[in-house]
C-alpha cells in the first residue's frame, strides 16, 4: 500500500465527542423552552432515537429535515412534550452543539501533529449552521486544509456523489493514497468502499463490524493514525 497522502476525517465521533456536545445542547435547549429537566435516562432515549434517524439517513430511508426534525418529534411524543416545537427546537439545538468542544482522546493531538505532513479535510454529515461552529471553536477550521460538509455539497456520506465532489476539490492523487478516518461503518466505512479509497475505522469500544465491511486499518486511539501515515 502507497504512503497516505490525503487524511479524511469525519468529525462528530471521531475527532469531536460528540456525546458530550449532545448532552450540553439537549439540556440547554430544554431550559430555553422551558420544558423542564432532561434527565440522563430522557438523554439516552433521545440519544438512542438520533442514532436510528442518521443511520436511516446513511441508507437513504430519510432525508435531512426528516432527521432533523422528525428525531425530536418522536422524542418528544415519547415524554409528552408539544411536537409542534421540534422545528424551533432543532434550530436552537444546531447552535448549541457548537458551543461545547470536547475532543476525542488525541484528537486535537494527532491532527497537530499530522499538519504540514498530509493533507487534512473534514468530511461530515452534520448541519452547516452546527459544524461551523464547532470547527471554529474547536480551532479545527485552522488546522485542517478544508472542509466538507454534506449539508453544501447536497449529498450524504457515503454516496458516492459526495466523495466526487471532494475529489474534485482536492485534486488528483490515487485513491491508496487516500484514506478516511471515521468511527460509523454505515457512513464513513461504507463511503471508503463505495469509492475505494483507503479505510481506517476507529472504535474506541470495541464494536463488531456487522456489515462485512473492507476495513484496512481498526484503531482504538486516534494517535494510531500516526503509525498508519
Amino acid at each position: 500500500m502507497k504512503r497516505i497522502k490525503v487524511v479524511l476525517w469525519d468529525i462528530d465521533g471521531t475527532l469531536l465527542n460528540f456525546k458530550e456536545a449532545e448532552k450540553y445542547a439537549i439540556r440547554a435547549c430544554f431550559e430555553r423552552f422551558g420544558l423542564g429537566e432532561c434527565t440522563d435516562q430522557m438523554l439516552r432515549e433521545y440519544s438512542a432515537i438520533n442514532s436510528r434517524y442518521w443511520r436511516g439517513l446513511e441508507c437513504g430511508e430519510y432525508t435531512k429535515p426528516q432527521v432533523l426534525v422528525g428525531r425530536f418529534e418522536e422524542f418528544f411524543e415519547k415524554y409528552g412534550i408539544d411536537t409542534s416545537i421540534a422545528s424551533s427546537f432543532n434550530d436552537e439545538y444546531q447552535i448549541r452543539l457548537g458551543d461545547t468542544v470536547c475532543f476525542c482522546e488525541n484528537g486535537l493531538e494527532t491532527v497537530r501533529a499530522l499538519k504540514g505532513k498530509v493533507l487534512q479535510y473534514a468530511v461530515t454529515n452534520g448541519t452547516k449552521a452546527a459544524q461551523d461552529r464547532k470547527l471554529a471553536n474547536s480551532g479545527l477550521d485552522q488546522l485542517l486544509d478544508g472542509i466538507f460538509i454534506s449539508e453544501e455539497i447536497g449529498i450524504e456520506k457515503p454516496m458516492t456523489g459526495f466523495f466526487d465532489k471532494v475529489f474534485r476539490e482536492i485534486g488528483v492523487y490515487r485513491k491508496d493514497e487516500m484514506m478516511i478516518v471515521g468511527d460509523s461503518l454505515t457512513s464513513d466505512m461504507q463511503g471508503g468502499n463505495n469509492v475505494g479509497i483507503v479505510t481506517c475505522w476507529y472504535h474506541p469500544e470495541g464494536k463488531e463490524n456487522y456489515g462485512n465491511l473492507r476495513i484496512d486499518y481498526e484503531i482504538h486511539d486516534i494517535k494510531q493514525v500516526l503509525e498508519i501515515v
